[in-house]
């Protein structure tokens, strides 16, 4: 831990004085408005906001207290304007989490859930769905990498950079295609400026350790500008042994990973343009029954560049043009020991290259009889070339040679106001998508093992009508339906070989038809004052729902094994007809005054039933979870205990030999922080200091993660505290 930091710290001050230097040769400073580029909605609005009010801070010798920035952590965050649930996390909110994956971030936000296969590497699962239906992304523009494909594999964006998460759902996720058709997970960071730091220049520098895993972690970022050039840069390196659970270790659950970024952009008074460039690799143990004897892990790494720019027209019927890129490079190795041999072998490589852009062109108000009308369409384009394979060992390939899959769409949103009170949202998109691969048809009576090439075209089409009307005491009320279709992915269609880390041999199906979801959806939220909440119920009905299926049947390293070896668990992807429903409930009261701060009590409340047309239960789907907790929150401090408790899941899956009856647990979480106004050395730069603690599953639960595919295999982590630290300089 104490390396990281000094190391991270000195490259800090190094681009610290660098930039102060820069900045004191400025002879002028651009103050620039933020603009918002990632938001539910491509149609932006400017409204008004109230001035938010602070307690008095405590006095503190020999610090000054500072305003708490707005949001607090503990507050919680509602976009008013959404017409669909947005689940927001703030920088405050994340940095106090001991987990090193975005999926475990948001695990414990009402309907969400997370994969968590390995600590490294732990998917976020949205209202029941995960993998292709589930869009993570940074900046606007995918994770690109294999995440969705297994489990096992972790998605490259480290909690470190975010700044700010969005999980989204419903309509909104249009604008960002078929595979968001559960919802986006959206991480946001300065990694390419959108405006001037204040007096030119900020910093952060972070720092933690944890008890559980006897982890460390530590990094920096820095952002610095002059004229009209802003420059950004970032690195950290997070490092975590084996976890402890309530029964010992957890054995080859390490984590060592580490990144960097540098970003650069030009911004003026209408807009800006900008680029970065990132750096991401990780280490991470695969826990389970193999793990004493073969010791898998994953060796990953992902080089990322990115763009994005604004242009705010305001002229010839354009209101703004926006844009984003991402070109991406990835690939891992899989690697186990080989007790015969004596030595590491890479079981199998998986490799990713990436490209997508997409343009949005947002048109002035219009003011039309019924009222204003406000709207964006936009084009999006993506191509991808993954492939897996086996290296060492003579085995089939997954996905070899390469499967290739390149699609182009076009989308429109629309927003009428149809009374002070009432709006009404309109969006659609058309895609089409293109797929190569070599795979095999189980369907075919006469040669079912022969692999064989195949090209597939798909046309999936969506579209979504929602109402947002605003009733008393600042509470909103909105209503949604959508229609969306998904196309199969490559790996869905083409799978044909040997997944070394997750022991299965799967099996694509060629046949695989479009996936369609109807989904009605209503939901209540007040976003301001003493009492906040936000409540959505909702149902999708799925045709052709596309699922992983474990036949029973045992294979060997090669697909004609299949049915004569058990080395390796059959898994087959299939499609069936099925219903989801659920229901997302949070809220905060701020009860009262006490000293200089205010007391309040918040809860949550979820689940998602999904059951198959004819019978039987979708496997692996969340359980009911019901939370509770008090805190106390100034200008200064914070302090919470929330506790959330996981119910019984005997609702399984009968066709699946992997989904099995769940005890529940429930988890105790407690955080304390304090922050606080270090005395500057000059008025232009205030530095601030948050230094915090943070314990979870404080009752050292055996915790079981249904949706998990290691869950009778992996327990969870037990107690665990953080101590962290931050410095801010803006």
């Amino acid at each position: 831990m104490m390396g990281s930091l000094i190391r991270g710290s000195a490259w800090a001050g190094a681009v610290l004085a660098l930039s102060l230097a820069l900045v004191e040769r400025a002879e002028a400073q651009i103050q620039l408005p933020g603009i918002v580029v990632t938001a539910p909605s491509p149609v932006q609005r400017q409204r008004p906001r109230p001035a938010r009010t602070q307690q008095p801070a405590v006095a503190a010798a020999p610090v000054q207290p500072v305003e708490a920035p707005a949001p607090l952590p503990g507050t919680l965050l509602v976009d008013e304007d959404a017409f669909v649930p947005v689940t927001i996390m703030s920088e405050r909110e994340i940095e106090a989490r001991t987990v090193s994956n975005i999926g475990d971030v948001t695990a414990q936000k009402p309907g969400v859930a997370a994969s968590t296969f390995a600590p490294g590497a732990s998917r976020p699962i949205i209202r029941g769905l995960d993998n292709y239906r589930v869009r993570i992304q940074e900046n606007g523009i995918g994770s690109h990498d294999v995440s969705a494909l297994s489990e096992d594999h972790a998605v490259p964006i480290d909690p470190f950079s975010a700044e700010r998460i969005e999980i989204i759902r419903g309509p909104a996720t249009l604008r960002y295609g078929s595979n968001a058709i559960g919802g986006v997970v959206d991480v946001s960071n300065d990694r390419i400026p959108q405006s001037m730091p204040k007096d030119g220049f900020s910093a952060v520098l972070k720092g933690g350790l944890n008890s559980v895993d006897s982890g460390h972690d530590g990094g920096f970022k820095v952002m610095a500008g002059a004229g009209n050039i802003v420059l950004y840069a970032d690195a950290f390196r997070r490092q975590t042994e084996d976890y402890r659970t309530p029964h010992g270790r957890q054995a080859n659950s390490f984590v060592d990973s580490s990144g960097y970024s540098l970003g650069a952009s030009i911004v003026g008074e209408s807009g800006f343009v900008g680029v970065s460039y990132t750096r991401f690799s990780s280490l991470y143990g695969i826990p389970g029954e193999e793990a004493e004897d073969h010791r898998p892990r994953i060796d990953l790494e992902q080089e990322k560049i990115q763009s994005r720019g604004e242009w705010r027209v305001n002229d010839y019927g354009i209101e703004a043009i926006r844009y984003w890129f991402g070109n991406t490079r990835y690939g891992h190795n899989e690697v186990v020991f080989e007790e015969d041999e004596g030595h590491d072998i890479i079981g199998t490589r998986f490799t990713n290259r990436e490209n997508e852009a997409r343009l949005e062109i947002q048109h002035l108000p219009v003011n039309t009889r019924m009222g204003e009308l406000r709207g964006a369409v936009g084009v999006q384009w993506g191509n991808k070339r993954v492939r897996g394979f086996g290296v060492d060992e003579p085995v089939d390939g997954l996905l070899d040679p390469a499967a290739r899959s390149e699609s182009v769409a076009a989308f429109l949103f629309e927003e009428l106001q149809l009374t002070r009170a009432l709006r009404f949202q309109a969006a659609g998109r058309i895609e089409s998508t293109r797929s190569k691969g070599t795979g095999v048809d189980l369907s075919d009576p006469i040669d079912p093992l022969v692999p064989f090439g195949s090209s597939h075209s798909f046309a999936p089409k969506s579209a979504s009508l929602g109402f947002l009307y605003e009733l008393p005491l600042g509470v909103v009320a909105r209503l949604n339906g959508q229609y969306s279709e998904r196309a199969p992915d490559v790996a869905e269609l083409f799978s044909k070989g040997v997944h070394e880390a997750t022991g299965t041999f799967e099996i694509g199906n060629p046949n695989l038809k479009i996936e369609q979801a109807e989904t009605i959806e209503f939901g209540l939220k007040r976003s301001r004052g003493a009492v906040r909440f936000d409540a959505t119920a909702y149902a999708t009905r799925f045709q052709n729902f596309i699922f992983k299926r474990f036949t029973g049947v045992g294979c060997g390293d090669t697909i004609d094994t299949c049915g004569v070896e058990d080395e390796l668990d059959q898994l087959v992807f299939s499609q069936r007809d099925a219903t989801f429903r659920g229901v997302e409930l949070s809220a905060q009261w701020d009860a009262f005054e006490f000293g200089r701060g205010v007391i309040g009590f918040e809860g949550q409340y979820d689940f998602v039933n999904a059951k198959f047309s004819g019978g039987g239960y979708v496997p692996r789907i969340p359980p009911h979870r019901l939370g509770a907790g008090i805190y106390y929150r100034d200008a200064n401090w914070l302090a919470r205990v929330f506790a959330l408790h996981a119910f019984d899941q005997d609702n399984v899956s009968l066709e699946d030999s992997k989904d099995t009856p769940t005890d529940g647990y429930t988890l105790l979480n407690a955080d304390l922080s304090y922050t606080f106004a270090l005395q500057p050395e000059s008025g232009r730069i205030s530095p601030q200091m948050t230094i915090g603690l943070r314990g979870e599953n404080l009752l050292d639960e055996d915790v079981r993660n249904h949706v998990s595919f290691k869950k009778d295999e992996v327990l969870q982590p037990g107690r665990t505290i953080r101590l962290y630290g931050v410095v801010r300089y803006n």
